[in-house]
């Protein structure tokens, strides 16, 4: 699976952004925090169906267990395509746990695109997509690979209090 080989690639040994020089995400005025710590992937090829073509995108299933300041989990769905050292891959992941001794979700979306083995990668809060105690949550997931270890810095806002 031709696809399912870059966002392998990309997922695995995602780029190193300057996170100034990443795209910023509206706050209404609230002041930004940060949670950091590691995470545990596990990414799993979906079967293609029976008449998809050799060009099809490949699927693959996202699972995560995140640890550190923010204690849960995350689901998802990626889709990807490459051709030799170029491609992209899209994905939607829901994350549930708990930050900053608040508990709930929200959902993450991904963009990641090689071109000619360059790397960017843009990972946001889905806006309106808090639930629980993070409804209102809005900011960006910068996600980096270091000594094997997968480490995330979420940069986010909360409203002060939960509605």
């Amino acid at each position: 699976m031709v696809g399912g080989l870059l966002a392998f690639a990309l997922f695995l040994s995602p780029p190193q952004i300057d996170p100034a020089a990443a795209q910023s995400v509206p706050t209404q005025g609230a002041a930004m925090s940060h949670a950091i710590g590691t995470f545990d992937v596990q990414i799993t090829p979906i079967a293609a169906e029976a008449d998809a073509s050799a060009e099809a995108h490949g699927r693959l299933r996202i699972a995560k267990t995140f640890h550190g300041d923010i204690e849960g989990v995350g689901v998802g769905e990626m889709l990807a395509v490459r051709d030799g050292s170029s491609g992209a891959y899209v994905a939607m992941e829901r994350v549930t746990g708990t930050i900053d001794g608040r508990s709930g979700g929200f959902s993450l979306v991904h963009r990641g695109i090689m071109d000619a083995g360059a790397q960017t990668l843009l990972i946001t809060i889905v806006p309106g997509s808090g639930s629980g105690d993070l409804i209102g949550v809005s900011g960006v997931f910068h996600l980096t690979l270091a000594d094997g270890e997968h480490r995330y810095d979420l940069e986010y806002s909360l409203p002060d209090t939960a509605p």
